[in-house]
């Protein structure tokens, strides 16, 4: 575009305008009777050249003009003695707190005849123009390390059936050496994903202050613009690497433009070069993929002829925090209400775990891993338990959190379930008494009763106490059984041999709960 249609003074006032940030570019091009194209190529352009309306605004014109024209970057001694220090420069802003500004006051102090801020400025960044170095010169050593899926997958392929499963290939990248890591992964669940992240960590030997996710369901339980929900198992993690969740805002692709470009380097790098190999197992693709990984990383850059490892030992290896003595273990958080009977229901377990009875009623964080169950109200830990395996439907219960006998008045006891059974009937009455009297504690029964109970609203009273009567013949004392005898209509099919209930040793009648 001529610069002769445009007078300098406009195109300062385009960059003011657009500074102000309430005006749209086509509001800009109303304003100031300008194309809206125009408009928008002079924005890309000062954008471009890092500039910004205070630096263009006592700018002289013809130095501006040939930053716009890209015209005449001068060879003179001046520039030599500067562009001698670009490499050093691009180090340096890697450093907490390096600005352009810190360093062009340096450069005049050795060199008081030296440029412009800027031209300076100008200069620099016409040098560092590459995208490549561009992306670098915006992140400090160990502030960050970016992560996310590729859109695309790698084939696995089963030796024996032929079954082709795709893996996920998991990216992350640190912002100041772009240092990279690739691994694949069978899928994109939370566990894959928080192993995936430590891996990353512990191959770049230490820990970022943030992580910058894009928002996908196993690190964003709720995407939003200025306070996104992080899922707790990896705001978890973070705790535990003492480290922060920063994820990518919806809609700004810029938040995640760093590792989008890893992601399409990792496709022409890692995917291409893999294209033609078969693997039968992860374990042989993430081999593959480190040899090819390893190449890249100590591939020399365009701009500053150093690779990406040679980059990190030199400027972010030592700006990492530690890595923790011991790995995260993955833990699931679960909120679950603790029962009547002061016992929660883990369903992964299908098993009941105790609580102090004081807070039957409330509302549990439970915080479990694949082999212990912590239990928490109000920030607080109640209650600790080993995970039970193969023991299903049965409960864990300590004896500390029992009510005391001699004061516990509660609204559910034995008896009260022995009544309420008798009212329906004799067999009803002695299948609540059977199930009371196998458990060590009787309010570890109680929700198998109001099950067995519950039954007769389904059913009516008739049916359930035939039901009881069959289930005590084939001494079946569980809700389920009695629930599939009375769902089969079995109940009326009863052998020849049933009589009238007598007394025997496995009832023990009302006084024995009195």
């Amino acid at each position: 575009m001529a610069m002769r249609k445009t007078p300098m003074e406009k195109i300062r006032e385009i960059i003011r305008l657009k500074e102000l940030g309430h005006l749209s570019e086509r509001a800009i091009s109303r304003a100031l009777k300008i194309s809206r194209p125009v408009v928008k190529h002079y924005i890309s352009e000062i954008e471009k050249f890092g500039l910004n309306y205070a630096a263009i605004a006592e700018m002289p014109d013809d130095t501006f003009l040939e930053i716009l024209s890209g015209k005449g970057q001068s060879k003179s001694d001046r520039y030599k003695t500067l562009s001698s220090q670009f490499e050093y420069y691009c180090k340096e802003l890697k450093r907490t707190g390096v600005t352009l500004q810190l360093l062009w006051e340096e450069y005049r102090q050795q060199h008081p005849d030296g440029y412009q801020y800027s031209q300076f400025c100008y200069h620099f960044q016409n040098w560092r123009g590459s995208e490549e170095l561009s992306m670098h010169m915006d992140h400090k050593a160990g502030d960050k390390m970016f992560v996310d899926f590729t859109g695309k997958h790698l084939p696995v392929i089963n030796a024996e059936t032929g079954e082709v499963k795709y893996a996920e290939i998991f990216v992350a990248l640190l912002g100041a050496s772009q240092c990279t890591y690739v691994e694949a992964t069978e899928t994109q669940k939370k566990e894959d994903w928080i192993r995936v992240n430590q891996n990353a960590f512990h191959y770049f030997g230490g820990v970022t202050r943030a992580i910058v996710p894009d928002c996908l369901k196993s690190a964003v339980t709720k995407a939003n613009k200025y306070e996104p929900t992080i899922n707790p198992e990896y705001l978890d993690f973070a705790r535990h690497y003492q480290t922060t969740i920063l994820p990518a805002r919806p809609h700004r692709p810029k938040d995640k433009a760093l590792v989008e470009g890893a992601v399409r380097i990792v496709y022409a790098w890692i995917f291409a070069r893999l294209r033609n190999q078969i693997f039968h197992c992860l374990e042989e693709l993430n081999a593959a993929i480190r040899h090819e990984l390893d190449n890249y990383n100590n591939k020399p850059m365009q701009k500053i002829k150093l690779s990406r490892n040679e980059l990190f030992d030199e400027i972010e290896k030592i700006a990492l925090k530690p890595l923790p003595k011991e790995l995260y273990v993955i833990r699931q958080f679960k909120s679950l209400k603790a029962q009547f009977n002061y016992h929660v229901y883990l369903k992964e377990d299908d098993h009941y775990y105790s609580v102090p009875f004081r807070y039957r009623g409330k509302q549990i964080t439970t915080i479990f891993s694949d082999r212990v169950i912590e239990l928490f109200y109000q920030n607080r830990r109640i209650a600790f338990h080993k995970r039970v395996a193969d023991s299903k439907n049965r409960y864990s219960t300590i004896k500390e959190h029992m009510p005391p006998s001699h004061s516990y008045i509660s609204e559910w006891n034995p008896q009260r379930f022995i009544n309420w059974a008798e009212s329906i009937g004799e067999y009803v009455q002695a299948v609540i008494e059977q199930i009371l009297a196998l458990q060590q504690h009787p309010e570890q029964a109680y929700k198998v009763c109001m099950g067995i109970l519950h039954l007769e609203k389904r059913y009516s009273k008739e049916r359930l106490n035939k039901a009881c009567q069959r289930a005590i013949y084939f001494q079946h004392y569980s809700y389920n059984a009695i629930k599939n005898i009375l769902e089969k209509r079995l109940e009326d099919t009863q052998p020849d041999c049933f009589q009238a209930l007598a007394d025997h040793e496995n009832v023990r009648g009302n006084l024995y709960y009195q």
